[in-house]
């Protein structure tokens, strides 16, 4: 039997295109979760800012997210723009940063830049995760391709706005309903860019029986952590 997988949810706070600020506020989750693996919320690195920049894997700023991935053993799964151009996820470790999704299910003005990309599984200490950003949760199809790979979780970055604060939670539960695995969901809290002023935060990890084990509330810098057993 694989050793149990301790994960966390992060919301941290986010200053539009500011990657600097932001991969420090990353570093200080990363530190604060004690987690093996942390999941950030879609484009977490430069808010969800559809213009900035794209971020590159050897791009020095990340190096306060790598210092602390080192520091604790974590994988960070972070949100950005990065090559393809893809609404991306770069999985950060003490080694540095390699980008391993693009969002597949792109929304509305989102495709006037960004391409999709392909469900995709991480492995991490015998644990397969599936991948996903915001939209994709909404659509089943995406859950199905990516549960046909063969995952234990399903790992997910979104961004709502204060008034969809169940959303993420609807989702989960479907996902763990139909697939019988874990769900964890990293939602931005506070000032996210791109017009949304105001977001869900409730980032949660959902077991996969579908019941909520551990939840963050709706201000910014709170983290939810729990264990995946098999």
């Amino acid at each position: 039997m694989e050793q149990p997988l301790a994960i966390a949810v992060a919301q941290p706070r986010c200053t539009g295109h500011d990657v600097t600020a932001n991969a420090v506020a990353h570093a200080e989750a990363v530190r604060a979760a004690d987690a093996r693996v942390v999941v950030f919320p879609e484009m977490s690195l430069t808010g969800y800012e559809l213009d900035a920049a794209l971020i590159s894997t050897g791009d020095e700023r990340l190096a306060p997210i790598v210092a602390a991935c080192a520091e604790t053993g974590t994988l960070a799964l972070v949100g950005a723009p990065v090559a393809g151009p893809h609404i991306g996820i770069l999985a950060v470790d003490g080694g540095g940063a390699r980008a391993v999704y693009g969002k597949v299910h792109l929304h509305g003005s989102e495709a006037a830049r960004f391409v999709p990309g392909e469900p995709v599984v991480i492995e991490v200490d015998g644990w397969r995760l599936g991948l996903a950003v915001c939209r994709d949760t909404g659509v089943s199809e995406h859950a199905a391709r990516t549960a046909a790979l063969g995952i234990d979780g399903y790992v997910a970055g979104v961004v709502h706005a204060d008034h969809e604060a169940e959303v993420h939670g609807e989702r989960a539960r479907r996902v763990a309903a139909d697939h019988g695995v874990w769900v964890a969901t990293a939602a931005f809290a506070g000032p996210a860019g791109g017009g949304f002023d105001r977001t869900s935060g409730r980032s949660g990890i959902w077991s996969a029986d579908g019941q909520v084990v551990a939840e963050a509330g709706p201000a910014p810098d709170e983290i939810a952590r729990a264990v995946f057993t098999r």
